[in-house]
């Protein structure tokens, strides 16, 4: 019996581009992860580094679910939650209309708060929450309630220093003196699978410009490299921040455009970008 088509909404931060799934205005489809795959490819399908589901939550009113282009679930997207947030404060899904609003997502709840002209969001800010620095919240192999700073780690026949912590989601970072020469491609997909990281990892490598500027390259765990990534950016800022190499507000240049970062006083990461929703469309499911 074929599969009934499947509505989408495509948008887009920085380049990051998720196909966004109305399960609050019809029931979601069935086998998601299967869907992920299909509706990812670039060349049979409408194209995204992923799908992300519009739910209503349990732990705050509206839940986020992400799915890789690869059909693994992600606990968290920095980009994907900027579109949510858009998503539903234009489809009228936000309690109140409130500017900020509380999102529940498998990696914690996070606040984004929108910037609308005549009822449309052009850009939000999301309160990510706090870093967790301990290596049993990344998760990574080693002491639990140690952490990872400037590890020394060899991949392959390179020998890296790491940074690890957790934005919802796990990452690294590597500092590097040119990131349009780093092997992105190379090391990224053999730090992902290395037996170090339980649950794989997002490998972020990261240049410093000055005090309160960084530029990054990020490749994500079960999407390859991607134009951005809101949590590696939020992750870079807080590994430079901790490392001495920066302030903790900072501007990181991604290939696909800039957010804004803070590592507040209060121990939470504020990120600040655009989000563009592209076109809506029709998916016949193979």
């Amino acid at each position: 019996m074929a599969q009934a088509p499947v509505a989408f909404t495509k948008l887009q931060g920085l380049g990051n581009d998720y196909l966004f799934l109305d399960g609050i205005a019809a029931p979601l489809p069935p086998d998601l992860p299967r869907l992920a795959v299909e509706m990812s490819d670039r060349h049979f399908g409408p194209g995204s580094d992923g799908i992300i589901t519009v739910q209503r939550g349990t732990a705050a009113p509206l839940r986020m679910r992400i799915w890789n282009a690869d059909g693994s679930e992600a606990q968290m997207c920095g980009n994907g939650v900027r579109g949510f947030a858009k998503f539903c404060f234009e489809r009228g899904y936000v309690p109140g209309g409130a500017r900020a609003f509380p999102v529940e997502t498998a990696g914690g709840t996070v606040v984004p708060e929108v910037t609308a002209e005549a009822g449309r969001v052009t850009q939000v800010r999301v309160d990510m929450g706090e870093p967790r620095l301990r290596r049993a919240e990344v998760p990574m192999v080693g002491r639990p309630q140690g952490e990872c700073l400037e590890e020394p780690v060899e991949v392959g026949d390179v020998r890296l220093r790491i940074t690890g912590l957790s934005m919802g989601n796990p990452h690294v970072v590597t500092f590097v003196d040119d990131v349009a020469r780093a092997p992105v491609h190379l090391l990224g997909p053999k730090l992902e699978a290395d037996p170090l990281f339980p649950e794989r990892v997002n490998v972020g490598f990261a240049q410093v410009l000055g005090q309160a500027e960084l530029r990054l390259r990020v490749w994500e765990r079960g999407s390859a490299e991607t134009l951005a990534c809101g949590t590696g950016a939020c992750a870079a800022a807080v590994a430079a921040a901790r490392t001495g190499r920066t302030g903790r507000a900072v501007a990181v240049h991604l290939p696909g455009g800039d957010l804004q970062i803070e590592w507040a006083a209060n121990n939470h990461v504020f990120m600040t970008g655009p989000t563009v929703e592209v076109y809506q469309g029709v998916y016949q499911p193979k």
